[in-house]
């Protein structure tokens, strides 16, 4: 699509009263487009969220009230629309991290972190925030341990990832290396396996406890048009330690 048609199309989004991004806080017509395959009303036209980043938004700031000042937060790959909202926190201990922090798109103050091997003493974070990175992490078993070496006992972590609700078992194939080739088994070029519905498992072999809460069907179906939450892919994965 042409640039000046999108514009005008963003423009025309901007107003109207159709739906609510409790990121951000503004109303819209309808949410803009995104994906491939493109999935309609999906992203935000001011603050780029996405269905998941409005849902775990609804989780952590809703009735639950997870996200406190006191409250030690590592939070990988940091979307932009959670770090602006984290940084403001004065009194919060707030630890942005990623691999790569080179880049525009790199929110300032993200610490280089290896999730195969992080950084920090056994038992040091209160909650973790990780969404949609272990997908793309070659031994994402390590990364799962090490989140819940580094969370404190009684600590929590939402450890979000795409996954295939028609597959039983997570599909992975080293063997598969080509871009081309990924898109086409796991869903984008960079993914590394497609999760099927044994995600809890794996998460659970690390030693957490797994509540798999199906959040978005705990709102009307009016409230899940207005916020723009996707029902097939609704499911919080909140770990306890």
């Amino acid at each position: 699509m042409k640039l000046g048609i999108q514009r005008t199309l963003r423009k025309w989004l901007l107003r109207g009263n159709n739906v609510y991004c409790p990121c951000c806080g503004k109303h819209f017509f309808a949410f803009w487009f995104f994906g491939k395959p493109i999935r309609f009303n999906a992203q935000c036209p001011a603050c780029n969220s996405l269905e998941r980043h409005r849902l775990i938004w609804l989780f952590l700031f809703g009735e639950n009230k997870l996200i406190t000042t006191s409250t030690k937060l590592l939070h990988i790959a940091p979307e932009k629309v959670f770090f602006k909202k984290f940084i403001r926190e004065k009194q919060m201990q707030y630890f942005p991290a990623d691999k790569f922090t080179t880049g525009h798109h790199y929110p300032r103050k993200t610490k280089k972190i290896d999730i195969l091997n992080i950084t920090y003493p056994d038992d040091f974070f209160d909650s973790i925030l990780c969404c949609h990175v272990l997908e793309h992490v070659d031994n994402d078993m390590q990364a799962i341990k090490e989140f819940y070496r580094v969370l404190k006992s009684g600590g929590w972590a939402i450890l979000q990832v795409p996954i295939d609700y028609n597959r039983a078992d997570t599909f992975e194939d080293k063997n598969i290396t080509a871009p081309e080739e990924r898109e086409k088994y796991f869903g984008q070029h960079d993914h590394l396996r497609l999760y099927g519905r044994d995600y809890p498992q794996r998460l659970m072999r690390a030693g957490f406890k797994v509540e798999c809460i199906d959040f978005c069907r705990s709102f009307s179906e009016e409230n899940q048009k207005r916020f723009g939450l996707d029902r097939n892919d609704g499911i919080i994965y909140f770990c306890k330690k």
